[in-house]
């Protein structure tokens, strides 16, 4: 009788946090796959999370954070959770200089070394995980010339690194080429 009671009540608690919608916070959700909670802004309206660790987050609008850098969140941003990584990161850009470059993918590959990496594209951006500890206010962007700015430092940021891996590629054949002379 009693694991019936039991039983019955944990249905209970089940259907009562269905019908409410109970969900966990992404901050929570992050958390839980081993991310500080301040890597999204505060201001998030709504979020999907799927059983594959796919999500998507939607902010009222696009806006900038700041951290030991500025970050640009789109108004609506994407990716693939891991434990300790998000992949296939769409929607956030990291300002270096002058220069917007759009996060591909972040991870924390222990918890313990306090650092935490933004893939980049070019380069891994090394970050103290601490500066990620709770959400961030974001600013939204009112004028369109930033919104342009940061679109045009991702295309330069973009043709930068295709320049130097076109570079990188030259300068392997000319070494294999010289080898071959011998």
């Amino acid at each position: 009788m009693i694991p019936l009671m039991s039983s019955l009540f944990l249905h209970v608690i089940f259907i009562f946090t269905v019908v409410n919608g109970e969900q966990d916070s992404i901050y929570e959700i992050l958390k839980d796959h081993g991310l500080p909670m301040g890597l999204l802004p505060k201001g998030i309206t709504r979020f999907d999370v799927d059983d594959s660790g796919r999500f998507e987050v939607h902010l009222d609008q696009a806006c900038n954070a700041k951290f030991e850098s500025e970050l640009h969140y789109d108004r609506n941003v994407s990716g693939t959770l891991s434990y300790g990584q998000i992949g296939a990161l769409s929607g956030i850009s990291a300002q270096e200089l002058f220069l917007w470059f759009p996060v591909k993918g972040i991870r924390v590959d222990v918890p313990s070394s306090g650092v935490i990496y933004f893939d980049v594209g070019v380069v891994f951006k090394q970050f103290s995980l601490s500066l990620f500890d709770t959400p961030r206010d974001c600013l939204a962007i009112q004028d369109f010339e930033s919104a342009d700015s940061i679109r045009d430092g991702k295309l330069l940021a973009e043709a930068i690194a295709k320049s130097q891996s076109a570079k990188l590629r030259y300068e392997l054949h000319q070494e294999s080429f010289g080898r071959n002379d011998m």
